[in-house]
């Protein structure tokens, strides 16, 4: 039987990515548009911001993956940006989790995007999914955006939430990262000794597989790489495949005075994520070092 999966920010980075590869294995997949479906066989409309998505459409469904939210990385955090940012995920995942509680025939595993800014800045800490939330607006806003996923749990619906680190791949990211790498003047951000969770996208699609195939598995998941790296380890690491020298660094204050807020957040914030739940349920890397993640996406 042809397994129906729903999928929300499915035009996203890793929403595209996904829906690319469930449909390439044989999975039927229903992207939920804010328009008129182009296909309805292939789509099928929803309103997060009214809170309308008809619960006939997740309805015998098996598993809804929601990715909507607005990209954290684009542009500086002012009061607006900050309150787009929540509302773009928080509205659109009670939207969800209400249709699930109205629908018929309930999917048996709401699929939560989340991301490691839930642990906040924690120097060399080694956190697994058993670590508790950190401080500052990533962290709040993760943890309010697991909060309003894992209302849909039940006896009918696991839910799963996907603490994501930076995701490597064709695009977001990397793509940023390569000009001033190719030119030689690529290094480390700040100090260069804070940790940066990262995982390959084709660990991402990996483990959405593995989770969509063990209903053993509920609550947080690092989606991030078992070999941590620093931003000097990562820079390193990006230079060498290149063949360029990785050893100029960005300045902190640099950073802040660009970026502001989200610098620190995203750049200088040090967070040793650690995929203990994937491990312990048997997963297997296809990029455990970002040396094997560049030669995989970059050739």
């Amino acid at each position: 039987m042809t397994m129906k999966v729903i999928i929300s920010g499915a035009s996203g980075f890793v929403g595209g990515a996904l829906s690319g590869h469930l449909r390439q294995r044989g999975t039927h997949v229903t992207s939920l548009v804010r328009r008129r479906p182009a296909d309805p066989a292939t789509e099928a409309a929803w309103d997060p911001v009214a809170g309308d998505l008809d619960p006939e459409i997740v309805s015998g469904a098996d598993a809804i993956i929601n990715l909507n939210g607005r990209s954290i990385s684009r542009g500086r955090w002012t009061a607006a940006v900050k309150s787009e940012l929540r509302s773009s995920r928080l509205d659109a995942t009670r939207t969800i989790v209400d249709a699930i509680g109205r629908a018929d025939a309930p999917p048996p595993v709401l699929i939560n995007a989340s991301a490691t800014g839930f642990y906040g800045n924690r120097g060399d800490d080694e956190l697994d999914e058993a670590a508790g939330a950190g401080p500052g607006f990533l962290a709040d806003l993760a943890r309010d955006w697991e909060r309003e996923a894992m209302a849909a749990q039940s006896g009918s619906t696991r839910v799963v939430l996907l603490r994501l680190g930076m995701v490597l791949g064709n695009g977001a990211a990397l793509e940023k990262m390569l000009p001033p790498f190719k030119l030689g003047f690529g290094g480390p951000m700040g100090s260069g000794r804070q940790w940066w969770p990262w995982i390959a996208m084709a660990d991402v699609v990996g483990a959405v597989d593995h989770v969509l195939g063990r209903q053993d598995i509920l609550g947080p998941v690092n989606l991030v790489a078992p070999e941590p790296v620093t931003s000097k380890g990562f820079a390193r690491a990006l230079g060498e495949h290149l063949g360029r020298p990785a050893i100029v660094p960005a300045p902190a204050f640099a950073v802040k005075l660009a970026l502001g807020e989200m610098a620190e957040a995203l750049l200088l914030a040090s967070t040793k994520a650690l995929p203990k739940v994937l491990e312990d349920t048997g997963y297997r890397f296809r990029a455990q070092t970002v040396a094997e993640a560049f030669r995989q996406i970059l050739g």
